[in-house]
């Protein structure tokens, strides 16, 4: 080759990495110091019963803090249990900050990358019973942490009947006695793991559960577990020690209230309020007397604060990282649902179903299947209902719908309410929320098989949505999607009205591949009622009226790890000072400080932080978005000029306006049968296909039981959050 026509490759580039590739390294940076703090707490609460631990780990590890000036005996508990959880949330905040979601997802068949494993393990092994649908991992961490507890248990009663037996008991007991004593505190101190991860399931606004891809919502079968657990294990814990005090003649124990150590009475009534709460749980009484289950939950609010007065603040710091993020996200929550939602309309169905519109801000972000909690004072001031989102903030980017089934008594005072002839021209509404997955998992498959009954096509609307917003945005292929919705009457049929948004036009539909097969169980014709049209009630804006927003803006991430960070360093500050100036000149370290008093005076600094904390970033993004907010309500106020002056009228003019046709054609309808899903979904010959349920729990164990069949290895269930 000639020289002169030879050319030089060009030198490597050393221009540094993209932002999404700094982006990428740091979070997986954080991931692996993430996983490092997690098995390490993991491991260290496997050790915690064994007389390793307790002679040679604990001595060392108290004897190189040397925290007990400042921090007493609690000082190591909070480095050894606190600390590292709180330190996994912060470190969350920062991963799920970075990973947001990027310009365009990738769907269909080049972002199926699920290996055979993976997609076994997530299969449903479980259908039915007691514990719902379970998957294989699921069903793995469970008995993984059965296994947890009984080796806990049977360890601590091995190491303590061995120095019974080597020292003989105390008080003068017998040596059963002495060991069944000793039963009841093992017991006890089995109970407080489980404490541990009570609260990190039902803590809303978690930067815990997303890092093992959950949501609060989806979590709560994780509660109720614990829930159950928890209260059998301190029930027999305080039996024990009642039949103890009875062969031993010391009844008397029962009402002893000690200035340092343990407080029996504290204990007991913790364990009176726990019982109050436990008996609402079960499924009869919780569906038949929901608003008594709703009102004695609030019994944890005793069942806490006694049982840190039993126990007192230093063992109590082992339970407290999940309680103290419960606490961050309820007073976070309390903030919100002091603003009142601006709420715009709503649209009256035939078929006692009503959809709330809300006017947002167009930076409140949420992903589909997203729920949200509502309040309406003059129906209830103490009752929040949950109910999935509807709308998409990508596709409506100033306005947040609901859908609302008369299902029980309070929504049935809504539809009544919303329905009559004269409807009111304003209805006050708190708002707590939105909350959802991180990311959408099931934009993934090649394939997407929604199955519903009733109501339960509400979460399917968001989805449906977010394909229509992702076909128009991006021109990329969508998976192929079928919705198979089964209804009682034909007047649920007005439902798929609500699949297009309003503001829709007639290309977004033709995108998508869809297809609805619509199956009414009931009739055999379409009959004068399923003709109805939807009516709309529109409301009349108020100055008292907020558009929703993110309660920690954009950024909500970053702001609740520095909630989270600054209040609990704030805390250490505090009571810090407080122990060794106030505390430890009394105390000496040899316990002569009341116990009570030190477990009341950490609770008072703890909420006090968390309240200044919190209350200044919500303030501070609060007059970030002023501007936002006050540009939605002047065009809200322009809208509303020219609403009906009556504040009511038939919305067959808007329900025209939307893509009926294309909609007409993607539907087909089925009378007087049952959707045959077992045939259906196996007709699927996509190479990976996901199947979500709403609805009954026969039809979600039926379509739960032909997914883990093993007959077809393309099925792969989800499982998704659902409200009404």
């Amino acid at each position: 080759m000639d020289s002169g026509t030879m050319r030089r490759s060009p030198p490597p580039s050393s221009s540094p990495p993209s932002s999404g590739g700094v982006k990428r390294i740091v979070r997986e940076a954080i991931w692996v110091l993430f996983m490092v703090v997690f098995l390490g707490t993991v491991l260290i609460l496997i050790m915690l019963p064994t007389n390793t631990y307790r002679k040679h780990w604990s001595v060392s590890i108290r004897a190189k803090s040397g925290t007990s000036t400042f921090f007493g005996s609690q000082g190591y508990t909070m480095l050894m249990f606190t600390f590292p959880v709180l330190f996994i949330a912060s470190l969350g905040c920062v991963y799920l900050h970075l990973g947001n979601k990027s310009s365009e997802p990738r769907v269909g068949k080049n972002g199926i990358e699920r290996s055979k494993v993976l997609a076994t393990w997530k299969r449903p092994v479980l259908v039915s019973g007691p514990l719902g649908i379970v998957s294989w991992t699921e069903l793995a961490f469970l008995v993984m942490f059965v296994a947890l507890l009984i080796w806990s248990f049977a360890t601590y009663l091995r190491n303590s009947f061995l120095n019974i037996d080597r020292q003989g008991p105390m008080h003068g007991d017998k040596v059963w006695e002495a060991k069944l004593e000793d039963s009841g505190l093992r017991l006890g101190l089995v109970g407080n793991i489980v404490l541990a991860f009570l609260f990190f399931p039902v803590t809303r606004l978690s930067s815990v559960l997303p890092l093992f891809g959950l949501t609060s919502e989806a979590s709560i079968k994780y509660h109720i577990w614990l829930g159950h657990i928890v209260m059998v294990i301190f029930t027999a814990h305080g039996l024990t020690y009642i039949i103890y005090w009875i062969v031993t003649d010391r009844i008397f124990e029962m009402v002893r209230w000690q200035k340092t150590g343990v407080s029996n009475l504290a204990g007991e009534i913790a364990l009176l309020a726990g019982l109050g709460m436990w008996a609402t749980t079960f499924p009869r009484v919780r569906r038949k007397m929901f608003e008594v289950f709703f009102y004695t939950h609030y019994l944890y609010i005793l069942f806490m604060l006694f049982f840190v007065l039993h126990v007192g603040i230093s063992y109590s710091c082992i339970m407290l990282p999940g309680f103290y993020l419960f606490m961050v996200d309820r007073f976070l929550r309390l903030l919100q649902s002091r603003r009142r939602a601006r709420l715009v309309s709503a649209r009256v169905l035939p078929c006692d179903t009503v959809e709330l519109n809300f006017s947002k801000t167009p930076g409140l972000e949420y992903t589909p299947t997203s729920i949200m909690f509502l309040n309406v004072p003059s129906l209830s001031k103490l009752q929040w209902h949950p109910f999935t989102i509807s709308s998409n903030s990508n596709l409506e980017k100033d306005k947040l719908s609901v859908i609302i089934k008369n299902e029980g008594a309070w929504s049935k005072k809504l539809y009544q309410i919303l329905s009559s002839p004269s409807p009111p021209d304003r209805l006050e509404v708190s708002i707590e929320g939105p909350y959802g997955p991180a990311s959408t998992h099931f934009l993934r498959y090649e394939k997407l098989v929604m199955v519903s009954g009733g109501s339960g096509i509400t979460p399917f609307i968001s989805i449906i949505r977010e394909f229509i917003f992702m076909s128009t945005a991006f021109k990329s292929m969508t998976p192929k999607l079928t919705l198979i919705c089964a209804f009682k009457n034909s007047s649920e049929l007005t439902m798929l009205d609500l699949v297009l948004p309003i503001s829709g036009t007639p290309s977004d539909l033709s995108n998508i591949q869809l297809q609805i097969e619509a199956y009414v169980t009931r009739e055999k014709a379409a009959t004068t009622q399923s003709s109805k049209q939807a009516r709309a009630v529109w409301f009349k804006p108020s100055s008292l009226d907020e558009p929703l927003s993110a309660i920690l803006g954009p950024n909500s991430w970053l702001w609740l790890g520095a909630i989270i960070s600054v209040s609990f360093v704030m805390f250490l500050i505090l009571i810090g000072i407080i122990t060794r100036y106030y505390i430890y000149p009394i105390d000496h370290d040899i316990n002569e400080y009341p116990t009570a008093v030190r477990a009341i005076l950490n609770i008072l600094i703890m909420c006090i932080c968390i309240v200044i904390v919190a209350s200044t970033a919500f303030v501070w993004n609060k007059r970030t978005n002023a501007k936002e907010a006050k540009q939605i309500k002047h065009l809200n106020r322009s809208a509303g000029e020219h609403s009906p002056d009556s504040g009511f009228y038939n919305a067959e003019r808007e329900l025209e306006s939307l893509p009926h046709q294309s909609l007409v054609q993607a539907t087909n309808l089925h009378f007087g049968e049952r959707p045959d899903l077992k045939k259906m979904l196996f007709e699927c010959m996509e190479s990976s296909v996901g199947v979500l349920v709403c609805g009954p729990k026969k039809m979600r164990h039926d379509v739960a039981a032909i997914c883990s069949s093993g007959l077809a290895e393309n099925l792969h269930f989800e499982s998704i959050s659902f409200s009404w």
